[in-house]
C-alpha cells in the first residue's frame, strides 16, 4: 500500500531544479530528435531504394501534405489555453471537477486536431475505407454465424477474406461497430465520434489510477500532459483510441480495488477483469496490458483483487467461446496473414528501432525528458519498493517503466512493424505521466513542445488510418 512521508523532499522532483538535471532533460529531448531524424533519413533511403517499408513518409504511416483546415484555429486556441492555464488550473481545481475538465479539454484537443483535415476526411471517413471495420458490418447480420466462421476469413487466400483491420483483430472490435449500427448509430460519423469520445476518456481513467497509486499532487501535475499529448493526432478518429480507453479503465479499476480507494473495491476488481477480457478481444496485442496490471498489484502489494479480477476476465472469453469463436486459432491465423502482407516484407532491422522513433513523436519530447528522469530514479525506486518505503514519484516511475516494458515487448515481437504511433496508444498513455517528474517551473515550456509536435504533424502530414 502507499507509504508517504510528506515531510521529506521528494528526491525525484526538485521544484527549483538542478541545472545539470535540466540540461540532461534537454539532452534527452535532443537525443529523441536525433532518433526521429535518423528514422526519417534512413527510412527515406530504404523506401526510395526498394519500397519495402510500405510507408510514404517514414517512420510514420503518412504522406507529405501541408495544409490547414477548419480545425486549425481551434487547435491553436486549445493548445494556447492548456499551456497558459492548464498547470495552475490542474493544481487548484477541485478533484471532482478535475476529471471532467481533463476529459473535456482532451475532447477539444482531439476534435480540433481531427478537424484540421475536415469533418469528412478527418472523422467521418476514417473508419469507412476498404481496410476498416465498417466495411464488414453487413456480414454480421447473423452475429452467431459470423463469430463461428470468423477465423475462416482471416487469411488473404481465404474466400471473402476480411478487410485488413477486421482480420487483424478479434471480433470484439468489429462487433462494437455492428452494435452501434444496430442501435441506430451507423456510419462513419458515429463510429469516428464514438472512438474520439470514448478514447479521450482514457485521460480521466489514467488520472484516477495515478491518484490511487501515487498521490493527488502527481496526478494533477500529469493532467495537462495527458491532455496535450501529440498522440492525440491518432486518437481522432482511430479504433485504437477506443481500445486504449478500455484498457485504461481496466487499470484504473484495478488501482481502485488494490488501494481500496473506491467505495466498492471488490466490484472494481471484477470490473477491471471484465474490461481486461474485453481488451483482449479488441486487440490481440493488448494482452500485454497485463504487465501494467501486474505493476498495479506489485506497487500496492495487494493480491486480494485477483480472484474477482480473474472471474471478470473470463466473462468475454467464455461468451465468445460459447458463440463458436476460437481466439487462439484466430491469433495463429493472424500471424500467418501478417506475414502474407506488408508485415512479412517490412524489414525488422529498421522497424525495431524506428518504431521507437514513432513513439517519440506520439509521446512527445516532454515524455522523453520525463523518461530520462524515470530511468535515473529507477534503481532507488526498486530499492524503496523492496523495503515498502516507495514514495509517490517512485511508484510513478515503476508504473511507467512497466508500461515501457510492455511497449518494448510488443516491439521485439516483430508483430508491430510500422503504424505504432497509432497501435501503441494503450501503452503510450502510461508513459505520458512521467512529465510530472519535470520541475514545475518548466511545465509550460514542455507543454509548448508537446503542442508544437502535434500541430506540425497534423498540418504538414496526411496521417493515414
Amino acid at each position: 500500500m502507499k507509504t508517504e512521508d510528506r515531510r521529506t523532499e521528494n528526491p525525484v522532483i526538485n521544484e527549483t531544479g538542478h541545472r545539470t538535471d535540466r540540461r540532461s532533460d534537454l539532452i534527452a529531448a535532443a537525443v529523441g530528435i536525433l532518433l526521429v531524424s535518423a528514422a526519417v533519413l534512413v527510412g527515406r533511403s530504404i523506401q526510395d531504394a526498394d519500397g519495402s517499408l510500405y510507408v510514404h513518409w517514414p517512420p510514420l504511416l503518412a504522406s507529405w501534405s501541408p495544409h490547414t483546415g477548419p480545425g486549425t484555429p481551434a487547435a491553436v486556441a486549445v493548445a494556447a489555453a492548456v499551456i497558459a492555464y492548464g498547470p495552475p488550473l490542474a493544481d487548484r481545481i477541485r478533484h471532482r471537477a478535475l476529471l471532467p475538465a481533463a476529459w473535456a479539454a482532451s475532447l477539444a484537443w482531439v476534435f480540433s486536431l481531427a478537424l484540421i483535415d475536415g469533418w469528412g476526411r478527418g472523422i467521418a471517413g476514417r473508419l469507412t475505407t476498404k481496410h476498416e471495420y465498417l466495411q464488414a458490418i453487413d456480414r454480421f447480420q447473423d452475429i452467431g454465424a459470423a463469430l463461428r466462421g470468423f477465423d475462416d476469413h482471416i487469411l488473404i487466400g481465404s474466400p471473402d477474406n476480411w478487410p485488413t483491420h477486421v482480420a487483424g483483430h478479434p471480433p470484439g472490435a468489429t462487433l462494437t461497430f455492428v452494435l452501434l449500427d444496430r442501435i441506430g448509430l451507423g456510419g462513419g460519423s458515429w463510429a469516428g465520434s464514438w472512438c474520439i469520445v470514448v478514447g479521450t476518456s482514457a485521460v480521466p481513467a489514467a488520472l484516477i489510477a495515478l491518484r490511487a497509486l501515487t498521490d493527488e499532487r502527481l496526478a494533477r501535475r500529469a493532467a495537462p500532459f495527458l491532455v496535450l499529448a501529440p498522440v492525440a493526432v491518432w486518437t481522432g478518429a482511430s479504433a485504437d483510441a477506443y481500445f486504449a480507453a478500455v484498457a485504461a479503465w481496466s487499470v484504473a479499476f484495478l488501482a481502485l480495488a488494490a488501494t481500496r480507494s473506491g467505495r466498492l473495491p471488490m466490484a472494481a476488481a471484477f470490473a477491471s477483469g471484465l474490461l481486461f477480457g474485453l481488451t483482449c478481444y479488441l486487440s490481440y496485442g493488448l494482452t500485454l496490458i497485463a504487465i501494467v496490471l501486474l505493476a498495479v498489484l506489485v506497487l500496492t502489494r495487494n493480491a486480494r483483487p485477483v480472484p474477482l479480477f480473474l472471474a471478470g476476465a473470463l466473462v468475454v472469453p467464455v461468451l465468445c467461446a460459447l458463440a463458436g469463436y476460437d481466439w487462439w486459432e484466430g491469433y495463429r491465423l493472424l500471424v500467418e496473414r501478417y506475414h502474407q502482407g506488408a508485415g512479412g516484407i517490412r524489414p525488422y532491422s529498421y522497424w525495431v528501432w524506428a518504431n521507437l522513433a514513432c513513439t517519440t513523436i506520439a509521446a512527445g519530447l516532454a515524455t522523453v525528458a520525463g523518461l530520462r528522469r524515470a530511468a535515473a530514479g529507477a534503481p532507488g525506486a526498486v530499492s524503496a519498493l523492496r523495503s515498502n518505503a516507495a514514495h509517490a514519484s517512485q511508484r510513478l516511475i515503476l508504473l511507467t517503466l512497466m508500461a515501457l516494458l510492455a511497449l518494448l515487448a510488443a516491439d521485439l515481437s516483430g508483430m508491430s512493424k510500422a503504424e505504432t504511433e497509432r497501435i501503441w496508444q494503450p501503452f503510450i498513455l502510461w508513459l505520458l505521466p512521467t512529465a510530472a517528474l519535470l520541475p514545475a517551473s518548466t511545465r509550460r515550456g514542455w507543454l509548448t513542445a508537446q503542442a508544437v509536435v502535434a500541430l506540425l504533424v497534423n498540418h504538414l502530414l496526411w496521417t493515414e488510418w
